[in-house]
């Protein structure tokens, strides 16, 4: 499928274009590329001043740059913003990053012309990957320059599983190199794209992430022989949420049928608040979700370069603004990096009721020879360690510090690190959901004689066992996590 960019794109677009999709842009979205092209050409003409056209950028912005080296201006942007550090980003993530980016051109604000948006289309489409390290960006320049890199011939890039220089890269789809023009250069570097194509990306792991949750805490909650009446729709009805009702109903369906959990039955006047919150935790989450999924379509929306131009190419008008910082975005992703970390913080809790046999009533640690074997023990503290550092990357990005170009940029939003960390707490709380599953897996293989499951588990336990066996300390666990995480990452729930 092609993802097609009329008046603007949503979040699930651009993760689709992550993801691999094609994507085109309108009749109508042409024109308005074209139309503010032509505006910024009027504005080098008649030699009105407008930032990064004109002018120096960042403190230099009261410098006046003449008509003959405004190219040279645009070059030399792009190559000492390129000064990125540290690991690459992801493939998937620098397409969503391309996409967004090309998204705002699309908006017709920016003054690029035609050319510089076909280079752009043209990489995602023969899926050429700009070498984009994850490091380096306060707000939103570093990333984006080497992504621009490329379209000059400069940089690196993966081609078809090989990486190759700039230069090679455009060869290699047919491609030659441009000469950037007035402004084209501050355009390529400037805006929102990489804060929001990593928190779109970020909300599609998210998404699947939090529909697993539900499924695997039905899985502990039945092996942990749960009093369902928690969970009755009127019950939650009582604390209105969107979240807290979905969740609910997830488990109901889940949990329907199951032999375990009606043997439960009364069995304690109340569960732990692991188990008996789960709506309100993962509910909590869902809610914080459509908040942050709803700001990052509103960053889509919106114009984020700066200068934006607008009126017409006979009346030009340059406006200088701040719509390239986003407080509003990086809030968004710190919000949903708590909730995530939070996610994973009560799947480590349930887990632990799992493996301590002070609370279980089954085997310590799932072990099949407790004593002459740990089983799950040394799991909880992987578990636990991810959780731990969770903690510490939900401290909020958008609350850095730090000032740059000489006062000039003297505040920051930190939207780039704070979807950057929110990737990294998915990353963890998937390890930690995976380890709660096999966990739960095992539980289950020791109450196979006890009841039966409920139909809606019995195909999470199932899949479970397709990858992995019950765990007998005949092998590295670690082998097991990482099968187990690349089922969560990969499928969705509903899916197996």
């Amino acid at each position: 499928m092609t993802v097609v960019i009329d008046q603007m794109l949503t979040w699930r677009d651009v993760a689709r274009v992550g993801a691999g999709e094609a994507l085109a842009l309108s009749a109508a979205a042409w024109a308005r590329i074209e139309q503010a092209s032509r505006i910024v050409e009027r504005i080098v003409e008649t030699g009105l001043r407008a930032y990064g056209v004109n002018t120096g950028v960042g403190a230099l912005a009261d410098t006046v740059v003449d008509r003959a080296s405004q190219s040279l201006l645009s070059r030399s942007i792009v190559l000492s913003h390129a000064c990125g550090v540290g690991p690459l980003l992801a493939g998937r993530e620098v397409r969503a990053i391309i996409a967004a980016q090309i998204a705002n051109f699309a908006h017709g604000h920016s003054g690029v012309r035609r050319e510089i948006v076909a280079h752009l289309t043209a990489l995602l489409e023969h899926d050429c990957i700009p070498d984009v390290p994850s490091k380096g960006s306060a707000g939103y320049l570093t990333h984006n320059a080497h992504t621009a890199l490329i379209l000059i011939g400069e940089g690196s890039a993966t081609v078809a599983g090989r990486r190759m220089i700039g230069r090679e890269a455009l060869a290699a789809i047919g491609l030659q190199p441009l000469l950037l023009g007035a402004k084209e250069g501050l355009s390529l570097v400037n805006g929102t794209a990489c804060a929001t194509g990593l928190t779109a990306t970020a909300l599609s792991r998210a998404e699947r992430l939090l529909d697993w949750a539900d499924a695997i805490a039905a899985l502990t909650l039945e092996a942990a022989g749960c009093q369902i009446a928690a969970f009755d729709e009127a019950v939650l009805a009582l604390r209105p949420s969107t979240g807290i009702e979905k969740v609910g109903a997830a488990l109901r369906a889940r949990l329907a049928g199951s032999g375990l959990v009606a043997a439960a039955f009364g069995r304690r006047t109340q569960d732990a608040l692991s188990l008996r919150s789960v709506p309100h935790a993962h509910g909590a989450a869902r809610d914080v979700f459509d908040n942050s999924a709803r700001i990052t379509d509103q960053e889509l929306a919106s114009v984020t370069d700066n200068p934006a131009v607008s009126g017409t190419p006979e009346q030009p008008v340059v406006s200088s603004e701040a719509h390239a910082v986003a407080p509003a975005l990086g809030q968004a992703a710190d919000s949903l990096a708590i909730a995530v970390a939070q996610i994973g913080a009560i799947s480590e809790r349930r887990m632990d009721r799992l493996v301590n046999p002070l609370v279980s009533g089954l085997p310590p640690f799932l072990a099949s020879d407790a004593g002459s074997h740990s089983g799950f023990m040394i799991a909880q503290y992987t578990a636990a360690a991810l959780s731990n550092e969770n903690r510490r990357l939900a401290a909020p990005a958008a609350l850095d510090g730090g000032l740059t170009s000489g006062l000039q940029e003297d505040f920051l939003a930190h939207p780039t690190a704070a979807a950057g960390k929110l990737h990294a707490v998915i990353d963890n709380a998937e390890y930690i959901l995976a380890i709660e599953l096999m966990a739960a897996a095992q539980a289950h293989d020791f109450l196979a004689a006890t009841a039966p499951r409920a139909a809606g588990t019995d195909i999470l336990y199932r899949a479970v066992r397709q990858r992995i066996s019950h765990y007998d300390d005949e092998r590295p666990l670690n082998g097991d996590i990482e099968a187990v995480r690349s089922l969560i990452r990969e499928t969705a729930p509903a899916a197996i």
